[in-house]
Parts: C-alpha cells; sequence; structure tokens
C-alpha cells in the first residue's frame, strides 16, 4: 500500500498541522519488547540521510516507514522494532532533522510548527520541547518528537528563530510556542 505524500506546511495554518499530528497513527512500538538480533546496517547521518550498507536511501516513502518503527532505549540506544526483532541503527546526532519553520501570532501568543525531513509535522510546545545545546560549531537546536526522539533544527531554520526570539526582545532570548517559552541558552 503505497503511503501518502507529506503535506506542504505552507499551505497549512497552524490548527491543521495540530490536527493532522494528533491524527498520526504510529505503531505501537513501545509496548513491543523483541529479542535483539543484531545491527540493521543502516546509518541515519547528521544531515537527516539515512544509509543502508553505506548507500543512501533514496525512496522517500522507505525512510518514513523506518522512521515509523524507530524507538530510543533507556541506554540512549536507537533501534528499529517490531513485534519480532529488534536491531540497532547508528544515529549520528538526532534520527530526525527540522527543515521548515511555520509562525502564527507573535509574543506569547505564537505558535511553531516545523516540519521534518521525513515529511511528519510537529507543533512546538509543552509535549514537544525546543532544547539548545552549545558545541564546538555553535549552537545545536532540537526539536522533541517523540518517545525520547529528537530532531536536530536545520541551521537555516535555527536562523529564523533567532530572529523571532531578537523580535520578541526577551531576556534570555528565545521564542514562545503554544504557551511555552524556550530560552535559547543551553540548559
Amino acid at each position: 500500500m503505497p503511503m501518502t505524500p507529506p503535506p506542504d506546511l505552507a499551505s497549512l495554518s497552524l490548527a491543521e498541522i495540530a490536527r493532522l499530528a494528533d491524527e498520526q497513527k504510529l505503531p505501537p512500538v513501545d509496548s513491543w519488547n523483541p529479542e535483539h538480533c543484531g545491527h540493521s546496517d543502516m546509518r541515519i547521518a547528521r544531515d537527516g540521510t539515512w544509509f543502508h550498507q553505506g548507500s543512501p536511501i533514496g525512496r522517500p516513502a522507505m525512510v518514513r516507514l523506518f522512521a515509523s518503527i524507530l524507538r530510543r532505549e533507556p541506554d540512549g540506544r536507537h533501534v528499529l522494532v517490531t513485534p519480532v526483532e529488534k536491531l540497532d541503527i547508528e544515529v549520528e546526532d538526532a534520527p530526525f532533522v527540522a527543515v521548515e519553520m511555520k509562525v502564527e501570532g507573535s509574543g506569547d501568543a505564537a505558535r511553531i510548527a516545523f516540519r521534518l525531513n521525513t515529511g511528519d509535522l510537529i507543533p512546538a510546545g509543552p509535549e514537544h520541547a525546543l532544547r539548545f545545546e552549545e558545541h564546538d560549531d555553535g549552537p545545536h537546536p532540537y526539536l522533541h518528537v517523540r518517545r525520547g526522539l529528537e530532531a536536530l533544527v536545520a541551521r537555516p531554520v535555527y536562523y529564523e528563530l533567532a530572529a523571532l526570539a531578537l523580535e520578541n526582545g526577551s531576556n534570555p532570548p528565545g521564542v514562545w510556542s503554544n504557551g511555552a517559552f524556550f530560552a535559547m541558552t543551553p540548559a
């Protein structure tokens, strides 16, 4: 059965994005506890590219399918899990990348939503927090996606967030979304 293509973020209101995010049905990977079977020979690069045996996976629908069975273990490892097998997958940074952002409103009434490289739509807020880490190459912003999985916010999208924070004039600099404030300083 073919997967439907991801929706266009620019054509949706934030209310529509929130509705679509709530309607998204994912497999119940948290309830599956099969034996560990080894390594999947898969890797997710820092830029969000998925690889199998060293070659990029070129079919977006296949990447979305694998992303739907991705889980983060309590020890921090990432695994692909089905009812009958669990395979390790190497993740260089975060398994997803937030590649687009949409904002409605301003100040503490603002709402921000992100589109991930997998097509998933995630509205930032109390359940999908933004956090910021400082690294040698600059700040790394992350968005909580689900069950311990995060998206690295792509650099161009981070610049949009920074401009929004400057516009807010808050101290410390930060952004509001769905009633939550996210300081753009490392925790």
